[in-house]
């Protein structure tokens, strides 16, 4: 087994290699506005590091969000080309539960990352590795009673202290951690993996123009 990981759904972007039983090499820079210059060359990265080439890898995983309409998709379509071309499957995770996994809570807890507009996506759950609720996406004071006493996890719990006071590591988004879930769902029998869509949950923040104005001569 050797995994190729890639996250674009947050302000991080991530990479990761996993042989099955470890993270071979990782690469993260945190730039939200720089996912499809910056993904490419950390791939390059990671596989260097590993004195590895492109067609050893034996698999896709790519976090499907959710997360900005622009970033999610950068690593989408790389991860949907990788496949294309290499013929090895691609397996989709939300991209909170790589945030749950690295955090090793064995408690309830949430993740909540940075959704724009003054709100967050978030979810609920059980354990790292369990999540109990489906992603959502609303500001953080109608959440925030729901989640009072739990530890939030995620750049959302920092961005937002006054809605969730315990603040838990890790802020951003890790390739490593959702390659290593990723492993694990694979040897138990490859269950639990999303189709590599994205999971926007809203409308982009691009809109076409309802009236177009007219500049050619009348």
């Amino acid at each position: 087994m050797l995994l190729l990981a890639m996250d674009t759904a947050t302000p991080a972007v991530t990479v990761a290699l996993h042989d099955g039983e470890a993270v071979i090499a990782s690469s993260s820079q945190v730039d939200a506005r720089r996912h499809g210059e910056l993904l490419m060359p950390a791939v390059d990265r990671v596989l260097k590091e590993a004195g590895l080439k492109i067609d050893a890898v034996t698999g896709i995983v790519v976090g499907v969000g959710p997360g900005p309409y622009t970033g999610l998709r950068v690593g989408l379509v790389t991860a949907a080309a990788f496949s294309s071309a290499l013929g090895v499957p691609v397996h989709g995770l939300c991209t909170l539960d790589g945030l749950a996994y690295a955090s090793g809570l064995d408690e309830p807890f949430a993740v909540a990352t940075d959704a724009r507009r003054k709100e967050v996506y978030w979810a609920r759950y059980e354990d790292s590795r369990t999540r109990v609720t489906d992603a959502a996406v609303d500001r953080p004071g109608e959440i925030a009673e729901s989640l009072a006493g739990l530890p939030v996890v995620g750049a959302g719990a920092r961005l937002y202290p006054e809605a969730f006071p315990d603040a838990r590591d890790p802020e951003h988004q890790s390739a490593a951690a959702l390659a290593a879930l990723a492993a694990e769902k694979l040897v138990a029998g490859g269950e639990g993996f999303l189709d590599p869509l994205p999971m926007y949950l809203r409308r982009p923040d691009a809109q076409v123009p309802k009236n177009y104005k007219v500049v050619t001569p009348t």
